[in-house]
């Protein structure tokens, strides 16, 4: 026997209807989908070193599919190996430096190497064996040494090429995507803790308590968003954490206003009235009878944030004032590669421009999904 909508709960119901609608579950899968690549980004990227921020000055402004012989010399300083959580955290710093190579052979207890320094130039070098092996000279080559030197070619393919530094497009990318979800994340429960409360406040009391924070809205509102936010973060200084504070703080009027608008109509009800007369304090009434009334278009404003956010912060560091080098941001990728879209090599730029709008666009369609999940009126689960 099928259940009829009197014998689901209204969660059921609005996740049946999500469900059907494609698009929203499109994006669910794509968000899904980053915050897992995000998790492991580390693990995922071809450069696993922190920040992704191994520099191979050589193979700098490369092609998609630029594919190179390394040879990996061991450094003269020991690398302490992480464990798997701050690998996961922070990357690995790699055991070896990389120096791209054209062609090598192995004479006696050296390895000569043309070295790539462009497409059209190449330039000898010769590195001792042991040296390559151990960072240090230690010794004759044995047999098993000059074995073990020819693992040490090996061949890397920049998949979606290499920016300036001669850094991997497709490792930044990957790490880079962290700053995104993370600022979204912070920005939209800074606002919504910010919004809430004062909607609730101003919807519930209203009187001068709504006149006050109305008017706190409306002056705020007033002020274009990029430059307040750049107000901030002048004021808090540039860095990480300053932008998630700086962005969730220009987004709180949004939720603040539909906070309001919801409780002034809920306040009425006749469930509300009986937490009164019962003798409820306001708080309780507030936070256990009304506000989970409401979550429906709270969810729906924090995922159109969340996007907003994420534009918000690439254009922060595309302006030089958000995320900081080395640390790789989409915005900030674009702002150092974005010369290349007029030359041979657009897609430095258009990769992360790309990553930006998917991401985007993902969250867009899950809070259309969730608006008309959580709409009942004339809809049947």
């Amino acid at each position: 026997m099928s259940e009829t909508p009197g014998q689901t709960s209204f969660s059921q119901q609005a996740w049946r209807r999500l469900k059907r609608n494609k698009g929203a579950m499109a994006g669910l899968v794509v968000i899904g989908m980053a915050i897992l690549t995000g998790i492991f980004a580390y693990f995922l990227a071809p450069d696993g070193s922190p920040f992704a921020n191994e520099m191979v000055l050589e193979v700098s402004g490369q092609k998609p599919g630029f594919t190179v012989q390394m040879l990996a010399v061991r450094k003269p300083q020991a690398v302490e190996r992480k464990g798997f959580f701050h690998r996961m955290m922070y990357g690995q710093e790699s055991e070896y430096t990389y120096i791209p190579i054209r062609s090598y052979k192995i004479t006696g207890t050296d390895i000569i190497i043309q070295k790539y320094v462009d497409e059209e130039t190449s330039l000898e070098e010769r590195h001792p064996i042991q040296q390559v092996l151990y960072g240090k000279v230690t010794g004759a080559a044995s047999a098993a040494g000059v074995a073990a030197v020819r693992e040490r070619v090996i061949t890397r393919t920049y998949r979606l090429g290499s920016d300036k530094f001669g850094r991997d497009i497709l490792s930044r990318l990957l790490v880079g995507i962290r700053v995104s979800l993370s600022v979204g994340c912070i920005a939209v429960v800074i606002s919504l803790s910010i919004g809430i409360f004062m909607g609730a406040i101003a919807g519930y009391f209203r009187g001068m308590a709504d006149e006050v924070i109305m008017w706190l809205i409306n002056v705020i509102w007033s002020v274009p968003t990029l430059l307040l936010v750049f107000a901030i973060t002048l004021a808090l200084g540039k860095g990480f954490w300053q932008v998630f504070i700086a962005v969730g703080l220009t987004m709180w009027v949004s939720v603040a206003r539909i906070i309001r608008g919801q409780v002034l109509g809920i306040r009425e009800l006749q469930y509300v009235e009986a937490t009164r007369a019962l003798g409820y304090s306001h708080f309780r009434t507030i936070a256990r009878h009304i506000l989970p009334n409401i979550l429906g278009p709270v969810m729906v404003v924090a995922a159109s944030n969340f996007a907003t956010a994420i534009v918000v912060e690439a254009g922060l560091s595309f302006l030089g004032v958000g995320v900081q080098p080395p640390e790789p941001s989409w915005g900030l990728m674009i702002k150092e590669n974005y010369n290349f879209i007029i030359t041979h090599n657009p897609l430095l730029a258009l990769a992360p421009g790309i990553a930006i709008m998917i991401l985007v666009l993902a969250f867009n369609l899950l809070g259309n999904g969730l608006r008309d999940a959580m709409d009942v009126k004339g809809k049947i689960a």
